[in-house]
């Protein structure tokens, strides 16, 4: 397809989809990129459909917070061979990984130092790729905000010369974005209506590992692998809710779409060590902190996602807070302490992003089509 060509059907696609669905018109979006999909993109990747999950109860002490290393380990070994069927680790990510790839490993630490991806999580990630030929000089740890990252110390997990990289030193900045690659829309008359991608993903990368946590979201209805590797890739994104409405149903699916984030995000690997049930992304103490105990290893991001929410929501029906789905516009109060209380929304909630993602082709959402690989530690 010429480049005009895929401009032209990025625009219209969500116009698409909001014919069929029954709620609001959909933003028109305008997707700018000189870069063209690999067969088969990386998202849904080699395995669709397909969620290898594994839990171990030995895996963090609740009490002291403390990560058994060798547990987390063993947990990644027999997810990353759960998923692909190979009997040897190190087979496996060979299938993902090559000696020449440059890696992105796309952090989470927007709930820091709370709930992030855990460095002994990272650390293994990173001794996986040593073992397939990937030095540490081609390996890059990323994520926007520098403050954030800071407060997790990954330097002291990884290799010398693995890169610590961040997007922006001051929040605002625009100097680490490709102005080339980014997704324009208008969607409450904001003076700024691009988001860009960031540099490294555009520039430099091969292959990224998308490491998100087990959150709720205000806005997002819950926060997983689509919205760590679109919210966190790109510049300028939470202009997508203002008020008590959010665009984060068709935002995040459309910036995942984008190349080149869609084809080399091959590999998903959800620390679900530490969760948040209600206030996230953020996770300034441990009163809505919880420990599930797992990992959920895929290339489909659609499917780990969908089984992610029946995490977050189950917590919140045992803890009597209110459904993630909840769209009331009731218990919508926004600035009348939604912080302290599972029991008001400060947004409408769009847990649909992820049904409609894999409209766009992101992955399988029906859960009657996820094949779901358990191990028990």
């Amino acid at each position: 397809m010429r480049r005009r060509a895929f401009l032209q059907a990025a625009a219209v696609t969500p116009a698409v989809f909001a014919a069929t669905e029954a709620r609001e018109p959909l933003p028109k979006y305008r997707i700018v990129s000189r870069y063209q999909p690999s067969t088969p993109p990386g998202m849904p990747g080699i395995f669709p459909g397909i969620v290898a999950r594994v839990h171990a109860e030995s895996a963090i002490d609740v009490n002291t917070e403390k990560v058994d290393v060798a547990t987390v380990r063993e947990m990644m070994a027999r997810g990353m061979r759960s998923l692909t069927g190979d009997a040897d680790t190190r087979d496996s990510w060979a299938r993902f990984f090559v000696p020449q790839d440059v890696v992105g490993i796309k952090l989470n630490c927007s709930g820091a130092p709370g709930t992030a991806s855990t460095p002994e999580v990272i650390a293994e990630i990173v001794r996986n790729l040593g073992t397939v030929g990937v030095k540490p000089e081609q390996i890059w740890l990323y994520e926007r905000f520098q403050n954030q990252v800071d407060t997790m110390h990954y330097d002291r997990y990884v290799p010398a010369g693995v890169h610590i990289w961040t997007a922006e030193h001051d929040r605002g900045s625009i100097q680490s974005y490709d102005p080339k690659t980014y997704v324009e829309v208008n969607f409450f008359g904001e003076e700024d209506t691009r988001s860009n991608v960031s540099r490294p993903v555009s520039e430099q990368f091969t292959k990224i590992i998308n490491v998100p946590n087990m959150k709720d979201h205000g806005a997002a209805g819950v926060t997983g692998c689509l919205k760590n590797i679109a919210y966190g890739s790109f510049s300028n994104v939470a202009r997508s809710h203002s008020g008590p409405k959010s665009n984060t149903y068709s935002f995040i699916g459309t910036l995942a779409t984008v190349e080149p984030v869609r084809s080399r995000t091959v590999l998903n690997i959800m620390d679900g060590l530490r969760g948040v049930w209600h206030g996230g992304p953020f996770s300034p103490s441990r009163k809505f902190r919880f420990y599930p105990k797992q990992m959920m290893i895929g290339s489909d991001p659609v499917a780990i996602d969908r089984l992610l929410i029946d995490v977050i929501d189950d917590k919140r029906k045992v803890e009597h807070a209110i459904s993630v789905w909840d769209r009331s516009m009731d218990n919508v109060k926004a600035g009348q302490g939604y912080d302290d209380n599972p029991s008001i929304n400060r947004f409408i909630r769009e847990p649909g992003h992820i049904e409609y993602a894999s409209q766009l082709g992101l992955g399988v959402y029906d859960i009657n089509k996820i094949q779901i690989r358990k191990t028990e530690l």
